[in-house]
């Protein structure tokens, strides 16, 4: 694991990240767009999984203190299996968009060549 001294620092003082992740490929306002839905879908990714965790963990709390209690272990096993639907469909979602417009030959993943294959 490195080192946080090792880890090398790009001239405008910011971290450099592996491959493009963090690299502006334009100044134009496609680019820009482009970059904020990027940046939004994968806040949301991230936001989901952590709720899902979240509430992964507190239906198994739920689970453990039931004691016994078959309306608290459907409730928490409910819990449970909403959390985990939700997650599946919230990633499942951003691969169907991408295998709908492979299909379709719309790039919707790809703004910028989305909007310029419409112009």
């Amino acid at each position: 694991m490195a080192r946080l001294a090792d880890i090398p620092v790009a001239p405008s003082g910011g971290f450099t990240l592996p491959g493009t992740l963090g690299q502006n490929p334009g100044a134009g306002s496609v680019y820009k767009l482009s970059d904020v839905i990027s940046t939004a879908l994968g806040v949301i990714t991230i936001i989901a999984f952590i709720w899902f965790v979240i509430q992964f963990f507190l239906a198994a709390i739920q689970i453990i203190s039931s004691g016994g209690d078959k309306n608290a272990l459907a409730a928490a096993k409910g819990k449970l299996t909403t959390s985990l639907i939700g997650v599946v469909v919230v990633i499942s979602a951003i691969f169907l968009i991408d295998i709908v417009g492979d299909i379709l030959g719309i790039p919707f993943l790809n703004i910028p060549l989305l909007i310029f294959s419409l112009t």
